[in-house]
């Protein structure tokens, strides 16, 4: 990674969220340029400076993806952009769904769009597996932005930049991920509330969804969608490990920790999709990714991965994969520091 880092300048728009912050850690020791963090969260920012006030390469820009002029003055210079800012919660999309459209839907277009301008080498934007077969808003936003991330290869002219995108799963531990949420119920006694007994996930580490999107960097060549091989739980299964192990840490039980099956959300769906049948015809496998290769290729368009072959074509879904057992979902929670 240093080979494509050091020396190298870079910006991180929604670079005060989880997986924002993470990926400013990590960079930091590969010895970038700059590297500017884009958010509209002043006190996430504040928080985020104090913690690297001793760092002398890190920029903290207030600004929104929806204001097009703002992204121009932040993406001066840049090389390498990790855009990450969106409007993520299932449900306050649901419920305010054109907010989700000008963040997901127009502020990536306007990310394009200045990139192009700017000549940005790479562009990795960070998608969701709830843009396969969208029920919700914020899947049909993150799908929308998805093709326009890849469409933009076609369109840029002569221009260098390379747009690809990550498809990633429930990271586990991050902002608005289920874990802390079972945390707190679990503090206050219960109930831990569940939507349905049957609703499954995908799940990735912080780690492994860095690693992705690093990877998806070195080897991204236009329009491709990189999707991790995640493993699947039962979310059942997850809170009860979770009673099991917090309960007494909190002064109770597990006995009297309950968990109450609530219903539905709007727009929530049982289980997951990595991805469909029809997208499965033109991906790539590698031994911990699939390569989605654009529909839209040109005659010059000869994608070259190492260590690839065809997939299976099927539907990768959370529903019918093998999902990890209660013990080995507790090692994961103890090995990544979420218990």
């Amino acid at each position: 990674m240093k080979g494509i880092f050091k020396n190298k300048k870079i910006l991180v728009t929604g670079g005060t969220g989880s997986i924002g912050q993470e990926i400013l850690r990590e960079i930091l020791k590969y010895e970038p340029t700059v590297v500017r963090i884009l958010d509209v969260d002043e006190t996430k920012q504040f928080e985020l400076q104090q913690e690297y006030e001793d760092y002398e390469n890190i920029r903290f820009l207030l600004g929104d993806i929806r204001d097009k002029e703002r992204l121009s003055r932040a993406i001066e210079d840049i090389d390498i952009v990790f855009h990450t800012a969106a409007l993520k919660h299932v449900l306050a999309c649901e419920y305010n769904p054109f907010e989700a459209v000008k963040t997901n839907v127009i502020g990536t277009q306007n990310l394009i769009d200045v990139c192009i301008d700017e000549e940005v080498e790479k562009v990795i934007f960070t998608s969701s597996d709830k843009a396969v077969n969208p029920t919700n808003v914020m899947g049909a936003t993150k799908l929308l932005a998805e093709r326009l991330i890849t469409s933009a290869n076609y369109y840029k002219g002569a221009r260098k930049t390379i747009f690809s995108s990550v498809r990633f799963g429930n990271v586990l531990g991050s902002r608005g991920s289920v874990i802390p949420l079972f945390k707190t119920q679990i503090a206050k006694g219960g109930p831990v509330t569940i939507t349905d007994k049957e609703m499954t996930r995908f799940i990735m580490s912080m780690r492994d969804a860095i690693n992705l999107l690093f990877k998806a960097t070195e080897i991204a060549q236009g329009g491709e969608i990189f999707v991790f091989k995640m493993d699947a739980i039962k979310i059942t299964d997850l809170a009860e490990v979770m009673i099991g192990e917090l309960a007494q840490k909190y002064g109770y039980t597990p006995d009297e920790i309950k968990i109450e099956i609530i219903g539905n959300k709007p727009g929530e769906k049982l289980y997951e999709e990595l991805m469909t049948e029809d997208e499965a015809r033109r991906a790539l496998e590698s031994e911990d990714m699939f390569i989605l290769l654009p529909e839209m290729r040109d005659l010059h368009y000869k994608p070259n991965y190492i260590s690839t072959s065809q997939a299976e074509v099927k539907a990768y879904n959370s529903r019918d994969v093998k999902h990890l057992a209660r013990e080995e979902i507790k090692e994961i929670l103890y090995q990544k520091n979420l218990l």
